[in-house]
Formats: C-alpha cells, sequence, structure tokens
C-alpha cells in the first residue's frame, strides 16, 4: 500500500523529466542564428486542467486532473503532451492514468483559439480491490476551445476527449469526457 504513491510520483517525476528534456531541446534549437524573418505564432504553453470523464468501466463518472504542454511549432501546428489521472470519485480502486502525446492543430493564432489533436500513448489501469493492474495502448482525438486571457496566460475553456483502449483485458474501453484548465506561455 506504502508503495503505489512512489510509484506515482516516479511516474510524475518521469513526465515531469520528458517535459523538461523537451524544452532544453526547443531552447537548443532557438540558440541558432536567428532566420530572416520568424513566422507568427510559435510559442510553448504548460498548463494544468481538472476533468470530468466516463471511464467506461462500471459507467462510473470520475474527476481528475492533468499536466499538458501544449508546443506550437510552426503556425498553426504542433505537439501537445499530456499526463492525465482520474482518482476522485472512483470506487474499490479503479484508477486510470494516461501518459499521452500528438500532434495538434490550431484554426486561430489569438483570442478564441478551436483546436484538434490525436494523441496516443500508454494507459494504466488499477482494477477494482488492488487485484490487477495493466497498461494499455491508448488513442485519444480530441477538440477543443482556448481563450488568451494575456500575452501569457491562456484559459482552456473547453477540450473534449474521447480515448479508445483498443486490447483492454475485457474488450475495448471507451473512455470520454471533458477538462477546464489554464496555462502559462513560457516561450
Amino acid at each position: 500500500m506504502i508503495l503505489a504513491p512512489a510509484r506515482h510520483l516516479r511516474r510524475v517525476l518521469s513526465c515531469f523529466a520528458i517535459v523538461v528534456c523537451i524544452l532544453l531541446l526547443e531552447v537548443a534549437a532557438h540558440s541558432q542564428a536567428l532566420p530572416t524573418a520568424t513566422g507568427p505564432g510559435s510559442y510553448t504553453d504548460i498548463g494544468v486542467s481538472g476533468s470530468y470523464f466516463n471511464l467506461n468501466y462500471g459507467q462510473r463518472w470520475v474527476g481528475g486532473g492533468s499536466i499538458y504542454l501544449d508546443a506550437n511549432l510552426y503556425h498553426r501546428y504542433g505537439a501537445e503532451i499530456q499526463y492525465q489521472t482520474f482518482r476522485y470519485n472512483q470506487e474499490n480502486g479503479v484508477r486510470q492514468t494516461t501518459y499521452l502525446a500528438g500532434p495538434r492543430v490550431s484554426f486561430r493564432d489569438y483570442g478564441f483559439v478551436p483546436y484538434v489533436n490525436l494523441l496516443v500513448g500508454r494507459g494504466d489501469f488499477d482494477f477494482p480491490y488492488g487485484y490487477a493492474k495493466g497498461t494499455y495502448f491508448v488513442y485519444a482525438p480530441g477538440a477543443g476551445l482556448d481563450y488568451d486571457l494575456t500575452k501569457k496566460i491562456k484559459l482552456r475553456l473547453i477540450n473534449v476527449q474521447y480515448q479508445e483502449w483498443p486490447q483492454f483485458t475485457f474488450g475495448n474501453l471507451h473512455p470520454y469526457g471533458a477538462s477546464v484548465g489554464i496555462s502559462l506561455r513560457i516561450w
């Protein structure tokens, strides 16, 4: 029982380390000679969000949180990395955690910014009463709407996501839900 928080902390720290490595690579890429012209819209945001999802395992609605990184690399095209965990309103120890990354396309550069993404990665699932744990492949198409509150702060007004766990132990799992959050522009 005591090992579970330590394992969770290791996962959070490894996600943080991956994000830091990506950010350092971006800094190294920007340390080259400046181009003669730069395109609009390049930025990197790091944010947190709260989520409400139907886990599709016992038809239970649960709450959770996530940490995400949006790197808009060229104009409206970029990537998103997301760590998400559901631990609130769970029953009998059922927990779900995902580590996802993938392409992101936004349709505006400022103000209200609608976007779509397709994230893929790993999902960890803790079965009831601690009887078993599983690790599965996950893909998750999603869409949302961000709002630039200031030049540095962005509100995530809505982010909807439909996850597909095609190799889940008891057949396909289809969690879905929405999140809201806030992010800070770091570049």
